[in-house]
């Protein structure tokens, strides 16, 4: 089975030890994605709906440049700073997926990185 390494310069650069995404089997997995701006790496809004945004805009430049899309997507998982954001979050979420989100699940992230509310990480058919 041949694995593609995928990459974009419309998503952040991740660090060295591993790749945006690999596209393998007919499917691309997405590393799981915070809200970094791709451009000057600072984190993207206060608010758990501008990073759910942000998060979701970065995967989809990936997918689209792994030949995919959001509209392929399916699973997600998404990793919360604070129980409390998760109403908010699926505000957002469902503003992206308004007909057959794909399967998803959640937990909440077990250290806090500055600024950061979210990660979310994701499935897709290639």
């Amino acid at each position: 089975m041949t694995r593609q390494i995928v990459f974009t310069d419309k998503a952040p650069r991740p660090p060295p030890s591993y790749s945006q995404a690999v596209k393998t089997a007919g499917l691309v997995f997405v590393s799981g994605q915070a809200p970094f701006d791709p451009v000057t790496g600072e984190v993207v809004g206060t608010t758990i709906q501008e990073q759910t945004a942000q998060s979701l805009r970065n995967i989809e430049a990936i997918l689209i440049a792994a030949g995919s899309s959001l509209a392929k997507a399916v699973s997600a998982t998404f990793i919360l700073a604070e129980e409390a954001d998760y109403p908010g979050f699926s505000e957002e979420w469902s503003k992206w997926f308004m007909t057959d989100p794909p399967a998803r699940q959640g937990a909440k992230l077990p250290i806090r990185p500055k600024g950061i509310r979210i990660s979310i990480a994701m499935v897709a058919a290639a």
